[in-house]
């Protein structure tokens, strides 16, 4: 399906916040950890989140669900003994159960996509694993992986963050269960610290100590810990959050986003900060993000790294500043769905923006007059590339089409239904 963006000069209205992923993995997870029930508000659905809910009742949780809240009642650290488990293609998923699976008997993680997660290695906790007393078997590293668990002793372990921070996060999550203490050095530059935050964020909501260095490489984890029933609420997402803030800053707006925490530790909450930067009038307070927007926007220079979910949705609004913005630091962005500096400037370029790349960088020559517009632009099968674009839409001369725009299911299926709530003019084609 695609979609047509048309030309729509004001946004007004309110939403939610759709719910964080990552958030929600981990707290399914700690409340199936624990011994008793807990209560987990507004969970994300997509492909990640609900392998976790899968497999968490596999292992013996009990999981009720209505339209705001899913309650769980925990297996702590005596999960049934199942033989298999299925993920289907979530990575993170297959991670954090790799160690909570040392807790087991013996139970094989199977490989259901042998094209994309079963391609994927996993040597470096594969080995962290073996070195408190847990038997692995495997395929080159690669699915299908037999953990064979039960004899799991605390102790010291080394494990590298070079490819992955989800190794890391796997042992913070088991080794509190275990009867001895545990000490995790971290080898290597760790990828993703932002995302380490949130995991010790959780673990301490969810009642575990863990001793922490400031630079995520050292860990002292207490044995013998148990994991407390709670209730918890899930923060709103801030990468998908990121597209419906710039399309309010370059429209003349009156939004209103609930669920955003203020103090939140997603790297993309930067989004809002440099929407200030731009000069947007928006405030921020009690969770919720108010946009006042002109469509009159300054440009900025803005290091990426910490915040490469939004980058795209941030570029969309400096092609409307005024004055030549800069954001560096983000070559990650050419190894995603997409490579998403080529792959989207030259969608940009189309549209009628004024862009240039680098190896590590995007430079944008705002227009502050609009875009043209009048053209059908491929995302690539790219989420972020397709709300990016998006924004471009509306405050294009002539409607944009957007190919293949269903795509964004992939993490904001609700987007273009918010959007239309907001007074955006968007229509499904065929």
């Amino acid at each position: 399906m695609d979609m047509i963006v048309h030309p729509t000069p004001r946004l007004s209205g309110e939403i939610g916040a759709l719910s964080s992923k990552n958030y929600t993995t981990r707290y399914l997870l700690v409340a199936a950890l624990a011994e008793g029930t807990s209560t987990v508000y507004f969970p994300a659905h997509s492909e990640d989140s609900d392998a976790m809910r899968r497999c968490i009742q596999d292992l013996g949780a009990t999981l009720v669900e209505d339209d705001e809240k899913a309650v769980i009642t925990g297996f702590g650290r005596h999960p049934r003994d199942v033989k298999e488990l299925n993920v289907g293609n979530a990575g993170a998923v297959l991670r954090f159960l790799m160690g909570t699976a040392a807790l087991c008997p013996g139970v094989t993680f199977v490989n259901t996509y042998p094209d994309s997660l079963g391609k994927r290695p996993h040597d470096d906790l594969i080995t962290a694993l073996e070195q408190i007393g847990v038997q692995v078997e495997h395929n080159n590293g690669r699915l299908p992986i037999t953990i064979r668990g039960g004899q799991a002793k605390g102790g010291r372990i080394t494990v590298s963050g070079e490819v992955s921070s989800q190794y890391l996060s796997s042992l913070l999550f088991l080794t509190p269960l275990l009867a001895e203490d545990s000490e995790i050095e971290v080898t290597g530059d760790l990828k993703s610290k932002v995302v380490i935050g949130q995991t010790l964020e959780v673990l301490e909501q969810a009642g575990i100590v863990i001793h922490a260095s400031d630079d995520y490489t050292h860990f002292r984890v207490p044995g013998n810990q148990s994991y407390q029933a709670k209730t918890y609420t899930v923060q709103g997402d801030y990468p998908g959050s990121a597209a419906v803030l710039a399309a309010a800053a370059v429209t003349e707006s009156d939004v209103l986003i609930k669920r955003l925490p203020v103090q939140s530790k997603q790297g993309e909450r930067a989004v809002v900060d440099v929407l200030q930067m731009m000069q947007t009038p928006l405030t921020h307070e009690n969770d919720e993000v108010h946009v006042r927007g002109n469509g009159k926007l300054k440009a900025v220079e803005f290091d990426g790294d910490a915040a490469t979910d939004a980058v795209l949705a941030m570029v969309a609004a400096a092609v409307f500043a005024e004055g030549t913005s800069r954001f560096y630091n983000v070559e990650n962005l050419r190894y995603k769905e997409c490579d998403r500096i080529t792959d989207y400037l030259a969608e940009l370029r189309k549209a009628g923006a004024n862009v240039e790349e680098r190896q590590a960088e995007i430079i944008v020559h705002g227009r502050p007059e609009g875009v043209e517009g009048g053209v059908e632009i491929n995302a690539h099968y790219d989420h972020r590339v397709i709300m990016a674009l998006t924004i471009v839409g509306l405050r294009s001369k002539q409607p944009l089409r957007i190919k293949d725009a269903h795509h964004v299911a992939k993490s904001y299926p609700q987007f273009f239904d918010h959007m239309k709530a907001l007074g955006a003019q968007v229509e499904w084609v065929k």
